[in-house]
């Protein structure tokens, strides 16, 4: 049997999505995909609330923690705080274009500084024994030369990094919002699979635009990965067939639609004794669940309603499904 890589298929850290109630329903959908947070900040790990930014349940794993920052020993102090709450690894974020990381000098902008990079992945491999990995474009505004994110690489990897994470896309730092740069730039996959071709010892992930199962068996015929962002979101489902189609693995039934629900309700109840989270605050990363089916609309209207919100999750569970 070949070695599966671990990042084969991986779910992308999105903003304001893949927060701890996320990642417990994908987890639900998939047992082998590899999980991300959302981005953290360095600042917001050094001098902020480390439990409520690195809380986690050991179902979410395999997990991996995404952080944002440009100072070595910032990300140094990070990883190691990383390491000691359970995470499997440390990914550093150099492709987000959003205004508050330009100001910050991080994200994508660290592609303009590949010196910079390698020093940071360098102080965190020192820092924990945990894999280091890169999440980037392959280039920044209308500079397209393969030779800027060839260059990327090879600086980086020689400081310790072995997995590379590639957005399939320029990042246009003026004039588009952070939805619009992961639209707007073509996609051009031929980019990453020659950083595939020119450093073979190293782990490369394609992300940017796999939105099903073919492309994604495509692609992986190229690269020795896929990160999944958007789709996976809004159409979640399809990681239940994530586990037999790319891992092999159909030991386990893969849940129905309903028991998924029935299980997330379980959850968004403890969830609200335990921390008084309310059930909205949960139930807003399922509402792709019925993607395509029958009734969806209803269904996704009646999880939405804060009208309900002081009915307990079964209650609502109730009314959603009554048109199904």
């Amino acid at each position: 049997m070949p070695v599966i890589s671990p990042w084969r298929l991986c779910v992308a850290p999105m903003m304001d999505w893949t927060d701890r109630h996320c990642r417990y329903f994908h987890r639900l959908l998939t047992r082998r995909a590899l999980l991300y947070t959302e981005m953290v900040t360095t600042g917001a790990l050094l001098h902020g609330d480390v439990p409520r930014h690195l809380q986690h349940s050991a179902q979410e794993h395999p997990l991996a923690l995404q952080l944002g920052g440009s100072d070595p020993a910032d990300l140094a102090a990070s990883a190691r705080l990383g390491a000691q709450w359970g995470y499997q690894e440390i990914n550093l974020n150099c492709g987000c274009p959003s205004e508050r990381v330009q100001r910050g000098a991080f994200g994508v902008c660290l592609m303009a500084e590949p010196n910079l990079v390698a020093d940071c992945v360098r102080a965190m491999v020192q820092s924990c024994e945990l894999p280091v990995t890169v999440k980037h474009r392959i280039g920044i505004d209308h500079h397209e030369s393969y030779g800027f994110v060839c260059d990327f690489v090879g600086a980086v990897a020689q400081a310790g990094c072995r997995t590379f994470i590639v957005h399939a896309r320029n990042a246009w730092l003026k004039g588009l919002s952070p939805k619009e740069n992961r639209e707007v730039p073509p996609l051009r996959y031929e980019v990453v699979f020659r950083l595939k071709r020119d450093f073979p010892d190293l782990t490369i992930v394609l992300n940017g635009g796999l939105s099903d199962s073919d492309k994604v068996h495509a692609a992986l015929g190229q690269v020795d990965g896929v990160m999944v962002g958007r789709e996976a979101y809004h159409n979640p489902y399809w990681l239940a067939q994530w586990d037999a189609d790319f891992f092999g693995h159909v030991a386990d039934q893969s849940l129905t639609r309903d028991e998924v629900e029935e299980q997330m309700v379980d959850y968004m109840a403890q969830q609200f004794v335990q921390h008084q989270t309310p059930w909205y605050a949960i139930a807003r990363h399922m509402l792709g669940l019925r993607h395509g089916q029958p009734g969806a609309r209803h269904w996704r209207r009646v999880w939405s309603d804060h009208t309900l919100k002081h009915e307990p999750p079964q209650r609502v569970m109730q009314i959603a499904r009554e048109t199904l």
